[in-house]
């Protein structure tokens, strides 16, 4: 990926390709999920941050209903549709997330005027750390200011949901756009997705001597698949034959009666939300009195969960996991929705190079692709830049 790093740069390579400079700039980043997998469809609790990797569009408003639309990165090239006509079918690669936000502010009776857009990104594709959100919430922040639309945080949230869902077509929640669009720059966002309430919640690695160390492993993965989809409804159908609204609604101590009502498979599906959920609620109270330290055990279970009770694991996340633990993290997960894409560890200073050095030297005995391996830190959410 070819990635424009200053603003003017971007403007720059705008007006090259649009004959014109853009109204503005603007950015949204990508985000972690500190811990609380797959619990945010369930109406459950996530912990989020946005990470200081991001989204960047700028944007002109045109006089007619047309959109052209290019990117810094791949061969693509420059993609045109109309505001009048935008289905799914028009869409292709990065661009069905632009045109998803602007079919979904669409709907919502939003009257989008024709527009020239350039895409820059630094945010890793398919690596978990939600790239195309980072996209949709760089649009959505922008075109909220450029129709004067008006919408609240939570309204933004709720537009780009309706475009990942029904334009895109994977049935994602809240989590990634609410922490892109609600973070702040030393914290991360506690979030309740039955009622988008969030609160955030200081998450200071280096004060603590620790790095959040991200380990890309390469192996892409999409959330439009059925692996995504055959999870929410094996939690949906938890849910239903639990006599809940959602799996929120289930404690810990309920799953023991829940295991005779429930076959293997769903209850394990169930269990994983069930006790993520409860994960998410400790590792928040401990950061608030004991520091980031502290919940290596935590992120450590989560690990498990997912990998045996979710299954949505795979070797080369197992290998990240185990081999960081090893080589001196004090807890590893994987990050996103599973399937591949990257792993979390929070590693003391003095182990981070150890932990580098071990994975890359892992993955290439197992014959696995070299992960990108780097470091990221809690970020501000979607702003202007120019």
């Amino acid at each position: 990926m070819t990635v424009t790093r200053s603003t003017s740069d971007l403007a720059a390579r705008f007006q090259a390709a649009f004959g014109d400079a853009p109204d503005g700039v603007w950015q949204a980043p990508g985000r972690v999920n500190l811990i609380g997998e797959h619990t945010d469809y369930n109406e459950g609790f996530v912990l989020p941050f946005a990470i200081d990797r991001t989204a960047r569009v700028a944007i002109r408003v045109r006089a007619d209903s047309t959109l052209r639309l290019l990117s810094t990165y791949g061969d693509q090239g420059m993609t045109s549709a109309d505001t009048s006509s935008l289905t799914t079918s028009t869409a292709k690669g990065w661009t069905k997330y632009p045109l998803g936000v602007i079919w979904a502010l669409q709907q919502r009776g939003v009257a989008v005027p024709g527009l020239d857009l350039l895409l820059d990104s630094d945010v890793p594709l398919g690596a978990g750390l939600s790239s195309s959100h980072a996209i949709e919430c760089a649009v959505i922040y922008a075109l909220n200011e450029l129709t004067g639309a008006q919408l609240e945080a939570e309204e933004m949230v709720l537009v780009t949901q309706q475009a990942e869902n029904d334009f895109v077509g994977a049935p994602t929640g809240i989590m990634d756009q609410s922490a892109s669009l609600r973070g702040a720059t030393g914290h991360a966002v506690f979030l309740d997705c039955r009622d988008q309430s969030a609160r955030l919640v200081p998450f200071e690695t280096a004060s603590a001597g620790l790095v959040l160390l991200v380990i890309d492993t390469k192996v892409s993965h999409s959330h439009a698949d059925g692996g995504y989809a055959s999870r929410r409804a094996s939690c949906e159908l938890g849910a239903e034959v639990l006599g809940v609204r959602a799996l929120r609604d289930v404690e810990v101590a309920d799953l023991e009666e829940a295991s005779g009502l429930l076959d293997d498979l769903t209850f394990r599906r169930v269990r994983h939300v069930v006790t993520e959920n409860e994960r998410v609620l400790e590792t928040v109270d401990l950061l608030g009195t004991s520091g980031p330290a502290a919940i290596g055990p935590l992120l450590d279970a989560s690990h498990r969960s997912m990998r045996d009770d979710f299954e949505i694991s795979c070797p080369e996340l197992d290998l990240a996991v185990e081999v960081s633990r090893a080589n001196g993290a004090i807890g590893a997960r994987m990050t996103g929705g599973g399937f591949g894409g990257a792993a979390i560890a929070l590693t003391p200073v003095g182990a981070e190079q150890q932990v580098r050095i071990a994975v890359e030297q892992a993955f290439s005995e197992a014959g696995f692709r070299k992960p990108d391996i780097f470091t990221v830190t809690p970020a501000a959410g979607a702003m202007r830049l120019s």
